[in-house]
């Protein structure tokens, strides 16, 4: 055999070899997704209807939604943290270092970030229970720059939260008021959001249901027996002391603020942070997280709870800016966020969650700005409100390693549409294996549907561009505080240099406002063999929804 033939059949082979194992080389998977319309599941929330405020500031004092891209389309509550205290800024006083006074009250700016809140079509959901520093001698400062001491005189920190309780009901009315949340505290078996001084996980425990009982007493006092109200815990990862604590206390404890047996509550919620893109929390999984809260609370008779995540998603990114590698906003601008958004929300809407808060969904606000991808997503998402969860069998023909190609399919039962979400995940940033996914509906021969697909990828997002405008600008990780990984492009915590932000805003934010933008695709299907079938290829990261309607 000469050298030549030798060559080429050793090439032959060699490429018989990769073809023989597509999955394996090509990183393509084939899934077929068979939908079950025999019976009907639970009932669809809108898993994206909250968002969470670090810090109310006057944010939202005369605000305005954005009307190309507004936020407040699908989002219903939002969740302003540590509103009423903890820091000089944040207490509601004229002079927080004043402990000659406790009553020289200024609540001005809750009721004014209140008031925005509501014009803006949405209801506040008040974290409550951060202590005033006046109210605690000795007070320290968390991580959170928060104070996490308990008050001197719990009497005196009921005063405070009753006197809050009855500006808000004189201001909107108590009807209006009635339909709001409330919580108490942030992580409450966190030490850096709360502890008692002692520092020990028993007095901590005793402190915090304390807390609870004054707060709620105060609401109650008020507002009145129907007053909505719950707790949120770190529960991701283990705190300072165990939930259950806290959970068995509410349901059969002596009441410290009346000295009753047990206390209002209406929902118990949670964080759930994975670590990074590519590593997963090393703590509950999100499942495991709402079903750890759920399993005790039933355990002690508290059913017909609503569950939620308050705040979540990623920590920190793979890069790191100049200060720090944290993601601002705690997701990254990969397309590849669509898919763990998407493959998040379905865990939480499957696990008995009612809502997963995320912290914004423009690249300034959740009122300035364009679209970051998990807009797209969230967006969608929302339309599943009301729907009925169809059951689906996923037969993988065949799927690469670690790869999961998930699915939500729902049904309206009055009008007899259908609404369905596929996305293709594994977390890997380099991930770059396709989906070919077929979608099988049962549905009578002969109908015929119409099909608006938002097919969510890289013509919908601008993070890509960005990529590449980076590296021809020369806009380094040093010309971000934080993460490079945030999509959060108008906000100086992301991009801060002042060159970058010149080139940013003056070269390319135009553009990028026209990438961010989601296009749906429409075309009809004919039912053949008993179901409507669909056909799609997703690229990695990739997500897809569909909106099926009978012609």
């Amino acid at each position: 055999m000469s050298i030549l033939s030798f060559i080429m059949s050793v090439f032959t082979a060699i490429s018989f070899f990769f073809n023989s194992f597509p999955a394996l080389f090509k990183q393509v998977s084939t899934v077929e997704i068979n939908v079950d319309t025999s019976s009907y599941g639970m009932e669809m929330p809108n898993v994206v209807d909250n968002i969470n405020v670090w810090h109310m500031g006057t944010m939202f004092y005369d605000a305005q939604r954005n009307e190309e891209n507004d936020v407040f389309e699908f989002v219903k509550y939002v969740q302003l943290m540590q509103c009423t205290g903890g820091t000089p800024d944040r207490d509601l006083f004229i002079d927080p270092y004043d402990t000659s006074t406790l009553t020289d009250y200024k609540f001005e700016p809750l009721i004014e970030n209140c008031r925005g809140i509501l014009n803006l079509g949405a209801k506040p959901h008040l974290k409550l229970g951060g202590v005033p520093i006046k109210f605690t001698s000795g007070f320290e400062m968390g991580d959170f720059d928060m104070n996490v001491y308990p008050p001197d005189d719990f009497n005196a920190y009921y005063g405070y939260i009753k006197a809050i309780a009855e500006a808000l009901v004189k201001e909107f009315g108590l009807e209006e008021v009635k339909t709001w949340r409330f919580g108490v505290m942030t992580e409450y078996e966190n030490e850096q959001w709360f502890m008692a001084k002692s520092r020990l996980p028993e007095d901590s425990a005793i402190a915090y249901c304390k807390l609870y009982d004054y707060t709620v007493q105060a609401l109650l006092d008020v507002i009145g027996e129907d007053v909505f109200v719950g707790a949120h815990s770190m529960t991701v990862t283990e705190g300072l002391w165990d939930e259950e604590i806290f959970i068995r206390h509410v349901a059969e404890g002596i009441n410290y603020a009346n000295g009753k047996k047990g206390t209002r509550i209406c929902f118990l919620s949670a964080s759930f942070y994975d670590s990074r893109p590519g590593e997963f929390t090393s703590g509950y999984t999100l499942p495991e997280t709402i079903g750890y809260l759920k399993g005790k609370a039933e355990k002690y008779g508290l059913n017909g709870l609503i569950y939620g995540i308050d705040e979540g998603r990623i920590l920190s990114g793979n890069t790191s800016g100049k200060d720090d590698s944290q993601l601002l906003n705690r997701t990254t601008g990969y397309t590849w966020q669509a898919a763990y958004d998407a493959r998040l929300f379905s865990q939480a809407i499957l696990s008995g969650a009612d809502y997963f808060s995320s912290w914004n969904y423009l690249t300034g606000s959740n009122l300035y700005g364009y679209p970051i991808i998990s807009y797209h997503v969230a967006q969608n998402m929302a339309k599943f409100e009301g729907m009925k969860l169809l059951s689906a069998d996923t037969m993988a023909v065949k799927t690469s390693l670690k790869v999961e190609v998930g699915n939500l399919v729902a049904v309206d039962p009055e009008t007899g549409d259908f609404r369905a979400m596929v996305y293709n995940f594994k977390n890997d940033l380099d991930y770059k294996g396709k989906a070919e996914v077929t979608l099988n509906i049962p549905s009578a021969d002969g109908k015929k549907y119409k099909v608006t697909q938002y097919l969510i990828n890289d013509d919908c997002n601008y993070f890509d561009e960005w990529q590449e405008d980076r590296v021809k600008y020369n806009i380094t990780d040093n010309c971000f505080a934080w993460s490079p990984d945030d999509p959060m492009l108008d906000n100086s915590t992301t991009l801060s240099d002042p060159k970058a932000i010149e080139i940013y805003k003056t070269e390319l934010r135009d553009k990028y406002i026209e990438c961010a933008k989601l296009t749906p695709t429409e075309f009809e299907v004919t039912v053949e063999e008993g179901n409507i079938s669909l056909n799609i290829n997703l690229e990695a990261g990739n997500v897809v929804f569909f909106e099926i309607e009978e012609v």
